[in-house]
């Protein structure tokens, strides 16, 4: 007998969404269009060169972004949100808001929120 529970589709999507930095070059691209990477790297201000390319080869994977190479030397690469990953723009803001809302309440004092 599999003693595995099924897949919750949540729960992939939020797996998905949860990984280091994953959220804000999101953000960065909803809010701001399209970016090359030298664009993006400086628009998330404290992200490594190799944690930005492990996550946008992660988003791209699941069909979150693009990504267009011109042939141009050197290469230049933009990154932009593809129609999925503008679907997540209403649902992130929305979870912002929350977010923000929880904040002022205090939910993410120390004391309330444990540390993992």
């Amino acid at each position: 007998m599999n003693k595995t529970p099924p897949q919750c589709p949540m729960d992939s999507i939020l797996r998905l969404l949860m990984g280091p930095w994953t959220t804000y070059i999101i953000w960065v691209l909803s809010d701001q269009g399209p970016k090359r990477f030298g664009a993006l790297k400086r628009a998330v201000p404290g992200i490594s060169t190799r944690m930005l390319t492990e996550r946008l080869r992660m988003l791209q994977g699941a069909g979150v972004i693009w990504r267009e190479q011109a042939e141009t030397i050197p290469p230049a690469v933009t990154y932009g949100l593809t129609a999925r990953g503008e679907e997540l723009r209403n649902v992130l803001d929305t979870l912002g808001d929350v977010a923000q809302r929880w904040k002022a309440e205090g939910v993410f004092e120390d004391d309330v929120i444990p540390t993992v």
